[in-house]
């Protein structure tokens, strides 16, 4: 689990929280001020259905089961990743590149073993990058429907909020004849923004943002393999494989790598 993305959830709403009981002057029945079931219809109730109106169905399904990936560990090993292609290009130089079929089979990565398995076929390597390209672009499309509905649902959210502060204030105005009841109405019209606020900004703003950081590491963790892979195809020393697919890392994950490598960059 990515302890950050719920640490950073939880802390954000304790502060909230915080806020509103010591605004409602230490009193635990002051928070109820902040509780209206017409502003909760409102503000989520039209945020998810206009969603849904913008969305297929399936994919808005998948949009609310995709709050999970926020919380998933990010299992991208990329120096590790640096590693095994080493020892892959190390077994294709001195056995050859049918003798990566063997080892694919031990290959957890699918993206990887479908690679390995073009190479051993004798694909073409422009055939094989377009084929691992193509599937990379399916890859990554696949991730922006998934983090674009939380931005869509995110900017539903203060706009639905607003709707409910507007339907607040002209019921409001339509019946001032008591003044002394301007105050708690006023107070429950701006609850609508108030939820509008929160669902934007603690829940989908954060969801799109840490799904889109997924997204990159995954990219770029498999743009390395499609590198790695067709400079196995072209025969190249391990020693150039090896600083050619860690020129994408940073400085400080380079070490790492290079730890990891060491020994398979001899030919």
């Amino acid at each position: 689990m990515d302890i950050a993305s719920l640490v950073g959830l939880i802390l954000c709403f304790v502060l909230v929280l915080y806020g509103m009981f010591d605004s409602a002057g230490g009193s635990m029945s002051g928070l109820f001020y902040f509780l209206s079931l017409p502003s909760a219809l409102i503000t989520f109730g039209g945020a998810a259905f206009a969603t849904m109106a913008s969305v297929s169905m399936a994919n808005f399904v998948g949009g609310l089961k995709s709050i999970g990936l926020m919380f998933k560990a990010q299992n991208e090993n990329v120096p590790e990743m640096i590693k095994k292609i080493i020892e892959l290009s190390n077994v294709a130089r001195k056995e050859g590149l049918l003798s990566l079929e063997e080892a694919a089979g031990s290959l957890e990565d699918d993206f990887m073993k479908k690679g390995i398995m073009l190479i051993v076929d004798g694909t073409d390597p422009e055939l094989v990058r377009a084929i691992m390209e193509t599937d990379l672009n399916s890859i990554e499309e696949r991730h922006k429907i998934r983090s674009g509905f939380w931005d869509t649902l995110g900017a539903m959210g203060p706009a639905w909020g607003m709707i409910g502060t507007l339907v607040g204030l002209i019921c409001m105005l339509n019946n001032m004849s008591d003044p002394t009841t301007i105050g708690p109405k006023m107070g429950v019209a701006l609850i609508t923004t108030f939820y509008g606020s929160m669902l934007a900004n603690w829940v989908c703003t954060p969801a799109s943002n840490k799904l889109q950081a997924n997204n990159a590491v995954e990219i770029q963790a498999k743009s390395i393999m499609i590198e790695g892979l067709l400079s196995i195809q072209a025969g190249e020393n391990p020693r150039v494989i090896e600083e050619k697919l860690k020129s994408f890392l940073a400085p400080s994950e380079r070490t790492s790598s290079e730890e990891g490598a060491a020994g398979g960059g001899e030919a």
